[in-house]
């Protein structure tokens, strides 16, 4: 289950620091005019620490429903073909059912604002993302997963010709990975990234139930509250390589403002039924139409619709 969340929730006051573990060595005594002892090197607060029995057996879970989604020809990568035919009304369509609303809450967990709902939402300044592992995660793993997002922000940039880049300092855009045994690791840097975040969503996103495989929720401010100005996503450590790729894909395209899920759209990930794993030429329209220059923050569903219908056609290169 993939869980979408708009939270209306104070700014965060910037990135409080790490924290590292100080340690002390004797002084060395030589024959030498002393000098000041080099600092040691200070562990990372997320330093490796191999998981837990409990996590591993979570990952074990996780291989196997994988297994089980692609022995029934789920978790797709081809990106549809002839199976999955559509035209630009079915875009058009698509687009407001997953870029206005929330119609599916058997799928999809959403918070928002009754003002919001219904109208569109999205990024207005650079998207600045990072990734953030936490201590159960693997080194060598840390660097693969890293890699997947810095490709996959390449990519949306370039669909939706928005500023969206991978950062080492002062992120707007934060993708953890993290499993179950770092729950104190992640409500930590949340409090430090979200001052003001609810009790409920803390939870939710430390401590996810077990059909919860990611997750991300996008921040808006009470002066503006079509303009996303913040996101966190969290990925299960747990996970296997497609399925995390999975999440990396639809986590971040979500939390650019397509928020919700749609039985009808296909070939898409932004359908609840696995079908697809990754972002398909589908899914890349309906970033590139929530990212045109003639749709702006705010904007209800109502007013856009002509606009969509126009962007829709020009994208499938049918007549207007």
């Amino acid at each position: 289950m993939r869980v979408t969340l708009r939270a209306l929730v104070k700014p965060a006051l910037g990135l409080a620091a790490l924290l590292a573990l100080a340690n002390c060595d004797e002084a060395l005594t030589t024959s030498v005019a002393p000098q000041a002892p080099a600092a040691p090197a200070l562990p990372a607060a997320n330093a490796y620490v191999p998981p837990s029995a409990a996590s591993q057996d979570l990952a074990r879970f996780y291989q196997r429903v994988e297994g089980d989604l692609l022995t029934r020809g789920m978790l797709r990568i081809d990106g549809g073909g002839p199976d999955t035919p559509y035209d630009a009304d079915d875009l058009a369509r698509n687009f407001e059912a997953i870029a206005f609303y929330s119609e599916y809450p058997d799928h999809t967990v959403t918070i928002r604002s009754p003002q919001t709902d219904g109208r569109l939402s999205r990024w207005a300044g650079p998207v600045r993302i990072q990734s953030e592992f936490a201590p159960s995660v693997a080194p060598d793993t840390r660097v693969a997963d890293a890699a997947l997002v810095d490709a996959f922000a390449t990519r949306l940039a370039r669909v939706t010709g928005h500023p969206i880049s991978v950062v080492t300092r002062k992120p707007n855009f934060h993708v953890f990975f993290a499993g179950k045994d770092d729950s104190a690791y992640v409500v930590k840097r949340l409090k430090e990234l979200v001052p003001g975040i609810s009790a409920p969503l803390l939870d939710l996103v430390a401590n996810p139930r077990s059909n919860i495989d990611c997750l991300v929720f996008a921040s808006q401010t009470p002066s503006a509250p079509f303009k996303f100005v913040r996101a966190v996503t969290l990925i299960r450590a747990e996970l296997p390589d497609l399925t995390r790729l999975s999440c990396i894909h639809e986590e971040i395209a979500q939390g650019l403002g397509l928020s919700n899920d749609s039985p009808a759209a296909r070939p898409s990930i932004f359908n609840d039924d696995d079908e697809f794993a990754l972002l398909t030429s589908h899914d890349e329209k309906l970033l590139t139409m929530l990212y045109d220059p003639r749709l702006k923050p705010g904007v209800s569903a109502e007013d856009a619709r002509p606009v969509v219908r126009i962007i829709a056609r020009e994208l499938m290169g049918q007549p207007l």
